[in-house]
């Protein structure tokens, strides 16, 4: 068959910019460029982030440990695991494939899926319109064989809290080079905030620091920056994700007493006579603390240095590393390994408003309903979900939802502070843009 002249030309034009659109390169392969730990540590930081860190963050509970009663998932590992131990959401979500042995008569909830990220639901609103915003933990142990004799409580109603519009979802964090982060002073994330403050007028940025509310400290993990240290964050983690009570968080979620039998803490500090032997909470915490951050690479596969070092100097350009900081540096530390050291984590550790696009909801600290901490991009290339709610795995995809444009009378929505830096992002040639995801898939 012949084509038109007409036809042939539209064929032509449409193969060129075929070829010219700009395409997320994926998950960049290769070995992983995280999960080691820091170069620097004394003998027996190394030993203890070794065989003490790694062993129990990898280690799978049973419900004599504390599991549940009710939990999310039985282990660190599970949730942190991509593209190393330590990292983010794998490509294939243990919530599904463990489900049979980890939760026996549990029902898989509808936004959980075989290649979707591991996810933990939160309720926007309590039954009486009041703001809810806690995590409903997805499974009990009701089905387990190791349960309690008369356990019985079933899952929250997630079909009815979905029909409702009233889930929530997040996704696991990495947690490579937080100890870096947690080194960093508030003094120099303070100053970073309010530095190149005409840029960030024109740009339409602002951005606050999440608070302790007792303290006034800056608080830096988390989706919304709301926990303090590497120690909340690690004990609320195996408290809130596993049901596992510890020193940090004494205390059942779920005290049925048919189900919470076990002695709180469930996971505590040993005392014996000449030594100590530290919780789990503890043992999280230093793996956590050690872990080196995420090393970028100059190419990988087809992709060159100069389009690398191309899309690094336009992210720069259009203003993304206005929230996106590259590089801050840590404070004087007790672990001379995280002493005044060079963090590069591409991010100002604040949170911004991000919009109706991305609002959730929920409220935590001082970031409100829209607000998220700007995420780190270090270990970007080999991440596979975005988004705090996992809602995509394309990476030009997670770029365009950082805008959020409100209608004149739409009294209901809000706006992006990113809107203007995304708007500059879509006016690139698509060369430009390609330059740029090629940059980011290389961190």
């Amino acid at each position: 068959m012949r084509l038109s002249p007409l036809k042939l030309v539209s064929t032509v034009l449409l193969a060129i910019a075929a070829g010219w659109a700009q395409t997320d390169p994926g998950p960049r392969g290769g070995a992983p460029g995280a999960g080691t730990p820091i170069a620097g540590l004394t003998a027996g930081e190394l030993d203890f982030f070794t065989n003490h860190g790694i062993p129990v963050f990898s280690e799978v509970e049973d419900v004599s440990d504390g599991l549940g009663p009710r939990f999310n998932l039985d282990s660190c590992g599970g949730c942190h695991i991509q593209p190393a131990l330590g990292g983010s959401s794998p490509a294939v979500n243990p919530q599904v494939t463990r489900l049979t042995l980890m939760a026996p008569g549990n029902t898989l909830p509808s936004f959980l899926s075989m290649n979707g990220p591991v996810r933990e639901a939160r309720f926007v609103k309590n039954p009486d319109g009041s703001p809810d915003g806690g995590v409903h933990a997805l499974f009990t142990i009701s089905g387990r064989p190791d349960k309690p004799a008369g356990c019985s409580i079933t899952q929250p109603d997630f079909a009815g809290q979905v029909a409702r519009n009233n889930v929530i979802f997040r996704i696991p964090t990495p947690t490579f080079g937080l100890g870096l982060v947690e080194a960093i002073t508030d003094t120099t994330i303070r100053n970073n905030l309010s530095s190149n403050g005409g840029l960030k007028a024109l740009a339409g940025i602002r951005g606050h620091v999440n608070t302790n509310g007792n303290d006034g400290t800056v608080t830096r993990f988390g989706w919304k920056a709301q926990n303090k240290s590497l120690a909340i964050f690690s004990g609320e983690a195996y408290n809130v994700e596993m049901g596992v009570t510890n020193v940090n968080f004494p205390n059942e979620r779920e005290e049925d007493p048919k189900c919470a039998t076990n002695g709180t803490p469930e996971s505590h500090d040993a005392f014996n006579v000449g030594s100590v032997d530290p919780g789990d909470i503890t043992m999280f915490t230093a793996f956590m603390r050690f872990l080196d951050q995420p090393a970028p690479v100059t190419s990988y596969g087809s992709v060159t240095a100069d389009s690398i070092n191309r899309g690094r100097t336009l992210f720069n350009t259009i203003g993304c590393n206005l929230c996106h900081t590259p590089s801050l540096t840590s404070g004087k530390s007790s672990s001379a390994a995280l002493s005044n050291k060079q963090v590069n984590l591409y991010s100002d550790l604040a949170v911004h408003r991000m919009g109706s696009t991305l609002a959730d909801g929920v409220t935590q600290g001082s970031a409100d309903e829209d607000e998220f901490r700007t995420a780190p991009l270090w270990g970007l290339g080999q991440r596979i979900f975005f988004l705090h709610d996992g809602r995509t795995k394309d990476l030009l995809q997670a770029i365009r939802a950082h805008t959020s444009q409100c209608g004149f009378r739409d009294n209901n929505c809000t706006e992006s502070e990113a809107n203007i830096v995304t708007g500059l992002f879509n006016v690139l040639p698509s060369a430009q843009k390609q330059d740029i995801l090629n940059f980011l898939r290389s961190l």
